[in-house]
């Protein structure tokens, strides 16, 4: 190990007390809620990072991404309240025209009533449908929360899931009672509204910095015969402020359920976002995930479903831009642990700058899972000489009646099709942005939302346009 891993495990190990007496200081504010089976969960959790700390460069799946500079600043809570004078209007940027349904807005980690679309009051609609804030959740309905909150997403040996399970305090909760339809997704919007440094030589993740950081949970419970679909977005308003987003999904899905999920990360230029999405599916279920990674300083996705019952239907789709510096680490893995099962995995990233990107997936065939079908590819477009990629594709398979294929390719534009399109009347900037659109756009074109389909491909259209110009020769 070198003389600067060796530091950043140091400095990893000795960060561990800064958290702990952070949850000591938000035990005391709980007012005697100590008691309660959530704050079991939470100090198993807490006990759980004092003893594995954040995950180091000798950690395989993160050999590739250096988290030194989150482990190093000093993130504090986000403030309790909004702004004053922070409106819809400010939201908009951040939310989908033509999309009709509930949209529940959390400001810096807290539910904000009088930003969303209703006021949930979250005793049960006549459809048994409960949407609303985990808090409330917690205290109205905790029968329903209670059982799936904190059991499905490990944080045993994983340091970031570890602090949000402990720093659990509100969320998204989203349940649908056996047979129930939603007719349009609900939509939840993680706003972070840290502001920029006012020194503007003082960059990111330099020793001793200060940060707001905030804890989202999201628990999704869909019961046997249910159908929805849910959009998680995570944006900052400020476009270069520095904070962390700690992220935690969890979705529970009953037999024969049809579900959708989508993950839009517009985080700040300068912001760290770590996020984990855990998905149980049992027997019967068809479960499609979309996710989409668009800014961020750094950014690391960790996704495992596990098919945990026969004829499931399993789907992973991803695209991911990086620019400039930044960094975007996809880790997947999909559990085949039952018969019968069929999976799709198809990632794509455009890397331009000096961005790096990681691919990890992994497809785990236990040896029960007879006459599996799996297949996973990952794609990455390299826009520049300086832009790097590591794509990883593993297979493990212990069954022996399986169809199973996994491949990656990387690469930069194809001169004979950009000089096909020259042949036609375009320039070559134009024929650039045709091809490089075109490669987004296989991803993209898979979301069945049209209000989100419409609004991811104006922006991926407005990112690589700035992206290309910034690479074109001057």
């Amino acid at each position: 190990m070198s003389g600067g891993d060796a530091v950043s495990e140091s400095k990893s190990t000795d960060r561990r007390e800064w958290y702990l007496a952070s949850f000591r200081g938000f035990e005391r504010s709980l007012n005697g809620g100590t008691a309660s089976s959530l704050h079991r969960i939470r100090r198993a959790a807490i006990d759980c990072f004092a003893e594995t700390g954040f995950p180091g460069r000798r950690d395989e799946s993160w050999r590739h991404t250096n988290i030194a500079p989150i482990v190093r600043t000093s993130f504090r809570d986000a403030p309790d309240s909004p702004p004053p004078g922070l409106s819809a209007d400010q939201l908009a940027p951040f939310t989908y025209p033509g999309l009709v349904g509930t949209q529940l807005v959390f400001v810096d980690g807290h539910f904000a009533p009088s930003l969303s679309s209703q006021e949930t009051a979250l005793s049960p609609h006549h459809s048994g449908v409960v949407v609303g804030s985990m808090a409330t959740a917690l205290k109205e309905v905790p029968d329903l929360v209670e059982p799936h909150l904190g059991h499905h997403a490990p944080f045993a040996e994983e340091g970031f899931a570890a602090l949000n399970t402990a720093f659990i305090r509100d969320g998204a909760f989203v349940y649908l009672p056996p047979g129930a339809r939603l007719d349009a997704p609900v939509h939840l919007l993680y706003l972070s509204t840290a502001r920029c440094s006012e020194d503007p030589g003082h960059g990111p993740g330099q020793e001793g910095e200060e940060a707001p950081v905030t804890y989202p949970r999201t628990l999704i419970v869909a019961e046997d015969g249910a159908c929805g679909s849910v959009i998680e977005s995570y944006a900052g308003l400020e476009p270069s402020a520095l904070y962390l987003t700690n992220a935690v999904t969890e979705i529970v899905l009953g037999a024969e359920t049809r579900f959708e999920h989508y993950k839009i990360q517009r985080e700040s230029g300068g912001a760290y976002h770590i996020a984990s999405l855990h998905v149980t599916e049992a027997r019967g279920c068809d479960f499609t995930s979309h996710n989409i990674s668009l800014s961020g300083r750094l950014i690391r996705n960790d996704i495992t479903t596990v098919l945990d019952g026969e004829g499931v239907d399993s789907t992973l789709n991803g695209l991911f831009l990086a620019s400039g510096e930044e960094h975007v680490d996809n880790h997947t893995s999909i559990e085949h642990a039952s018969p019968d099962c069929v999976s799709h995995e198809f990632y794509k990233g455009v890397l331009s700058g000096h961005a790096r990107g990681v691919f990890r997936g992994k497809i785990h065939v236990h040896q029960v899972a007879q006459r599996t079908d799996a297949y996973q590819t990952n794609q990455s477009l390299l826009l520049s000489d300086d832009a790097e990629i590591t794509s990883k594709p593993q297979l493990e398979i212990y069954a022996d009646d399986v169809k199973c294929s996994h491949g990656s390719t990387t690469g930069q534009l194809d001169e004979e099709a950009i000089f096909y399109l020259r042949t036609r009347g375009l320039s070559r900037d134009v024929a650039l942005g045709v091809l490089t659109q075109a490669f987004a756009g296989e991803i993209l074109d898979l979301i069945g939302c049209e209000p989100v389909h419409k609004r991811l491909a104006e922006l991926v259209s407005a990112e690589l346009g700035a992206t290309l110009h910034s690479e074109a020769p001057q």
